[in-house]
């Protein structure tokens, strides 16, 4: 048995349990994780209350994709996996059919990367989903190169934070945006270039004056909704306007016939079906940000950790949207 942490019905934080739950054993092609921390992200919030891109099957359901650990079992049919390995576990996979919130869990191989040497478990837990999510947009689906000028929405969040230290890896100009000055420093701090201050500055002048006019070659958004008018308004020819979340739950319009149809390339990016559902672009981020890891250029920013039994007080605290980086959930054993 294992404390797991799962929930009978839809709602907010108050409706998480944590139960004593049967594990097993692998089956082929899975692996038996011993869970060390768990990293919190967004799409958990939105699964709980039945509005994320995919809906709950059955009930009770789990949580979590993303996790640092140790492995206690191989499966059949996997290689390149040993007993006591400390490992982090990726999103690629959905949570109707795994999940992470637990003492101890059963993954898919195919989610699970080897964890750099002097990485810990909090730091395995917060690092793959916001830099493999950055990687794989910015650099992998849209070729970011030196010189090239890439524009941060929500930056303080753990993805936000990735970006800006990937943009300075590849030569980029990270440009981020926050809503309120309240985190202006710690985004200068992380490395931002220049911090836009939307609720005090016009984010398209701001955008166009420190660009020369030229405009971004990437925007990466997280918000979505009617903001993405201006942003179309700041991409450079030939940019990309890429959307990666949805935190505004707003219908996002098509901002090319308000701006009267210019040439604007705008696509959605998930990372799941991007990046982590295929080996080859896999491989490839997982030796660009153990890489990183290794030269000290990427560092993941925890902003606050919490215990395994305090998982509804760090569902509140991250839809209050005050943190700094990830929120990481911590399992003693």
């Amino acid at each position: 048995m294992a404390r797991t942490v799962r929930f009978h019905e839809h709602g907010g934080p108050e409706v998480l349990r944590l139960e004593d739950v049967e594990v097993g054993e692998p089956g082929p092609g899975e692996l038996l994780i011993r869970v060390d921390a768990i990293g919190l992200n967004r799409a958990e919030v939105l699964f709980r209350d039945g509005h994320y891109i995919e809906g709950v099957r059955q009930f009770p359901a789990r949580l979590g994709t993303e996790a640092a650990g140790v492995v206690e079992a191989v499966g059949a049919q996997v290689t390149g996996f040993r007993t006591g390995q400390p490992v982090s576990v990726v999103p690629a996979f959905s949570m109707n059919d795994y999940g992470v919130y637990a003492e101890r869990a059963i993954v898919p191989a195919a989610a699970v990367v080897h964890r750099p040497e002097g990485l810990d478990a909090v730091a395995g837990a917060a690092v793959w989903m916001p830099y493999l999510t950055a990687y794989g947009a910015l650099v992998e689906v849209g070729g970011m190169r030196a010189g090239d000028t890439v524009v941060l929405t929500a930056a303080s969040s753990s993805v936000g934070l990735a970006a800006i230290q990937i943009a300075r890896r590849v030569g980029a100009v990270p440009l981020a945006t926050t809503r309120t000055g309240a985190k202006k420093d710690a985004l200068l701090e992380a490395g931002a270039a220049e911090v836009i201050v939307t609720d005090e500055e016009n984010l398209v002048d701001r955008v166009l004056d420190l660009t020369g006019g030229r405009g971004a070659e990437f925007v990466f958004d997280a918000v979505a909704g009617p903001g993405v008018v201006d942003l179309a308004k700041v991409v450079a020819p030939d940019g990309t306007l890429f959307l990666y979340g949805a935190l505004s739950g707003e219908t996002t319009p098509y901002p090319g016939f308000e701006l009267g149809m210019p040439p604007l390339n705008m696509r959605t990016y998930t990372v799941t079906r991007e990046l982590t559902a295929r080996p080859e672009r896999l491989r490839r981020a997982e030796a660009f940000v153990a890489s990183g890891l290794r030269s000290g250029a990427f560092r993941p920013v925890v902003d606050r950790t919490f215990a395994l039994d305090e998982i509804t007080e760090a569902h509140r605290y991250m839809q209050a949207g005050a943190q700094v980086g990830k929120i990481v959930v911590t399992v003693d054993h």
